[in-house]
């Protein structure tokens, strides 16, 4: 159900709002009332509609999908898929901006960008909180002495000596002796500390490399797709199929494949969110079966009517 939410005097001059349309910005006032108590809702334009749009019949789903589009791409919401393969959204400055009184958990999944813990990786968060698991602690490293070609560890108890137990002061040169001839690198101070960089003599045979991936952005296929339109498609056909193409590419849909895509769509005309389709319609059509050609005879006249037609004629 709806509740009651705080809407600052600075939303009015906010820029990131005024970077979106009139309705998206009502759209995402209208958010902050439907969203739950950690700022999260159903990605899902239609509900949107009927929750926030309806007594107003003129704007359906489809804008409400170009309304949440702006506010994706000005950064006001973030929209993710949860672990239910479910779409959702939550605003990304709510906690800046509503305070919840004995706020309640969240039936919705978090958003696996923006509530995973800092440092940690997401779907491990838990795994690095659990008990008896503690992160290793850094380990010193060496200090190399200008001018002396010696390397020292940094001293663990200030009151003592400046050696850790157990090791001495590393004074043997990094120079390997290959052949009788002795590679050294200098350094600025005329310090010999041995090679830095890897032999070329090393480095492993196998002929050439192989050819780059096919990697374009979905910047460049929705260039490639207005440019083989007679009259550019409008802005926002072209922002709609951006984001189909960078979702296919996300899942590691081939470049070629989504060009193919592209190009059926540019052929019918249709709308942009049947772009996968045209693609999974690129990817997985069956060829047709060639069939047999068929072979002409020329006629010629039997030497024998009777014989070759048996009386019919």
């Amino acid at each position: 159900m709806a509740r009651i939410r705080t809407i600052k005097p600075e939303a009015f001059v906010s820029e990131s709002l005024a970077a979106v349309s009139l309705t998206a910005e009502r759209t995402f006032l209208g958010l902050l009332t439907q969203a739950d108590d950690q700022g999260r809702h159903r990605d899902h334009a239609a509900i949107i509609t009927g929750q926030l749009w309806v007594l107003r019949p003129e704007h359906g789903p489809a804008d409400v999908e170009t309304d949440l589009a702006q506010l994706s791409d000005a950064g006001l919401i973030c929209r993710y898929t949860g672990p239910d393969d479910k779409r959702h959204l939550h605003i990304v400055t709510w906690h800046q901006h509503q305070k919840i009184n004995r706020p309640s958990m969240s039936r919705l999944p978090a958003c696996p960008r923006h509530d995973t813990p800092a440092g940690t990786a997401p779907g491990v968060a838990s795994l690095a909180a659990g008990p008896g698991i503690t992160e290793p602690s850094p380990q010193p490293h060496g200090i190399l002495r200008e001018g002396s070609g010696e390397v020292r560890q940094p001293a663990l108890n200030p009151g003592a000596d400046d050696k850790v137990a157990g090791q001495s002061d590393f004074t043997e040169s990094s120079v390997r002796e290959r052949g009788g001839l002795r590679k050294a690198a200098a350094t600025p101070h005329g310090t010999d500390l041995g090679p830095r960089i890897m032999d070329l003599g090393d480095t492993p045979s196998g002929g050439a490399s192989a050819p780059a991936p096919d990697t374009v952005s979905a910047q460049q296929l929705i260039a490639e797709y207005a440019a083989a339109c007679a009259h550019r498609p409008p802005r926002d056909v072209l922002a709609h199929l951006g984001r189909q193409v960078r979702k296919l590419l996300d899942e590691g849909i081939a470049p070629a494949h989504i060009r193919a895509g592209l190009e059926r769509h540019r052929v019918k005309g249709l709308h942009p969110s049947t772009l996968p389709s045209l693609v999974h319609e690129a990817m997985n059509a069956t060829p047709a079966t060639p069939t047999a050609p068929v072979v002409h005879r020329a006629w010629a006249n039997p030497t024998d009517v009777e014989a070759a037609f048996g009386g019919d004629l």
